[in-house]
């Protein structure tokens, strides 16, 4: 019984501690995606929108599933919006490609534009 009891509580302390893990990771990513977003409004740079997409969303990855979870969900639910606000269907699918290749772990600077400043 205290060997059952025992794993019980170890499986609950470790299930609580990767929740707690889950959601550091998560916030983290949403930091991630919120910090892609700033430097594409201030790079202001033609070219550069699937640039910050892939980059954002493989920022939010490294972090871990919460990351991965938080670039995903933040990704959706801005190309849904687009989308309802009558943005083109092809860059919708363009820039939700941009967002699966950074999730994927692949290097963003696939899509770097030439000349955006290296600041970025």
């Amino acid at each position: 019984m205290k060997l059952l009891t025992g794993l019980v509580f170890c499986s609950l302390v470790l299930g609580v501690h990767s929740w707690f893990s889950f959601i550091r990771e998560a916030f983290g990513g949403a930091r991630d995606m919120w910090r892609a977003y700033s430097d594409m409004r201030e790079a202001n740079y033609i070219g550069a929108d699937k640039y910050f997409h892939a980059r954002g969303n493989y920022d939010a990855a490294q972090r871990g599933p919460g990351g991965a979870w938080a670039a995903r969900v933040i990704s959706d639910a801005r190309e849904d919006l687009q989308q309802l606000f009558g943005h083109g269907a092809e860059d919708s699918l363009a820039d939700q490609a941009a967002n699966e290749w950074g999730r994927s772990g692949k290097d963003p600077n696939h899509f770097r534009p030439e000349g955006l400043p290296e600041k970025y």
